[in-house]
């Protein structure tokens, strides 16, 4: 499965080439909201005004991809897509008393809105799947996109995540411990050594084909996921699964870690990195976007800009040996040290 195009809406300003020209804006706080571009080329005014976040920033991301591709089908993933609209429609209930209520909440409540938004827009009448399944949602519409093209039911489709930082769901993670408690600055995120990350959002999008239409499409070989798995296997895991795949850990040139600056589970990267992988490129990425559920998209999304022979900004690096071609890239994260998800990305 080849990636042939990307978009990409985040706390960064990836829209455009001003974030991989150097353009890196410091975020201060827990949260991270998304700088999005102007949508007015498109999307119709009377339609955006209407539009929640997640579903501006998935059809602003995906719709341009969609539009341009004849594709079979979309496969998202999300956590917490829909899930500030759905609130709202819910006060609203009380509010009014069930009585009479405003449409756009509900009908943009639920997190397959987004795709079924582009499906629409675009009349696409193919495959329509949205996967919700917190931190692994983004790896299991992959994991649905590689089986749908080995079935041969697919050619050519959109893969993609969206996530919005919904306040409710901001302020229940805060009373968990899930976000930092003091002030923080996303130069220092990965330094602070406290509990806690911070919060972030975004969109994601991917045109994967079966065949390999530009020179430089990287393919994704393989995805692995696994839920409750002890901190102690995560190491075991990682060597079987590249074994699977007829590599060694010295074969991975370049790794992209969910580092996050959360001193109770970064450990398991830094041990991993040490252990497996001392001689390869590793590249952070959360303290550009924050964490959150679907945030390994993004971390695909950097890998695909270095694949077609982009430099990432100096923020990126973690632990940055040498210069030298991408071969095969490793991503690994987890959420909440209980599930955790791998993608394998070659040159071939």
């Amino acid at each position: 499965m080849y990636i042939t195009q990307s978009n990409c809406i985040s706390p960064q300003r990836t829209f455009d080439n001003a974030f991989l020209d150097g353009e890196v804006k410091v975020h201060q706080g827990v949260r991270y909201p998304a700088l999005e571009p102007e949508y007015g080329q498109l999307i119709p005014a009377g339609l955006l005004r209407r539009m929640g976040k997640a579903i501006r920033m998935g059809v602003g991301a995906g719709l341009p991809l969609v539009q341009e591709n004849g594709i079979d089908g979309i496969i998202l993933g999300t956590a917490n897509g829909g899930l500030e609209d759905c609130l709202k429609f819910l006060n609203q209930i009380v509010d009014y008393n069930e009585g009479t209520l405003t449409p756009t909440n509900f009908v943009q409540s639920t997190p397959n809105s987004v795709a079924g938004s582009l499906a629409l827009m675009s009349k696409t009448t193919g495959y329509n799947t949205t996967h919700v399944h917190n931190g692994l949602a983004f790896e299991a519409a992959l994991l649905d996109g590689l089986m749908l093209m080995e079935e041969k039911k697919a050619s050519k489709l959109v893969v993609g995540s969206v996530e919005e930082i919904s306040d409710y769901n901001h302020n229940i993670n805060s009373l968990s411990g899930s976000f930092k408690a003091g002030d923080t600055s996303s130069e220092t995120l990965l330094q602070s050594g406290t509990p806690g990350s911070v919060n972030g959002e975004g969109a994601t999008m991917f045109v994967v084909e079966t065949n390999k239409s530009t020179k430089s499409a990287p393919r994704i070989l393989d995805v692995d996921q696994s839920s409750y798995l002890p901190e102690s296997a995560v190491t075991e895991r990682v060597e079987l699964f590249l074994a699977k795949n007829n590599l060694r850990p010295e074969d991975i040139d370049t790794l992209f870690l969910g580092i996050s600056g959360d001193s109770r589970t970064d450990h398991i990267y830094t041990d991993l990195h040490k252990k497996l992988f001392p001689a390869s490129n590793c590249y952070s990425y959360k303290n550009l976007v924050g964490d959150y559920p679907t945030a390994t998209a993004f971390a695909l999304w950097l890998a695909v800009q270095m694949y077609e022979g982009k430099s990432l900004p100096p923020q990126c690096r973690y632990h940055f040996v040498e210069e030298r071609p991408v071969g095969n890239t490793l991503i690994y994260n987890q959420s909440k040290g209980l599930q955790h998800g791998f993608i394998l990305v070659t040159a071939d």
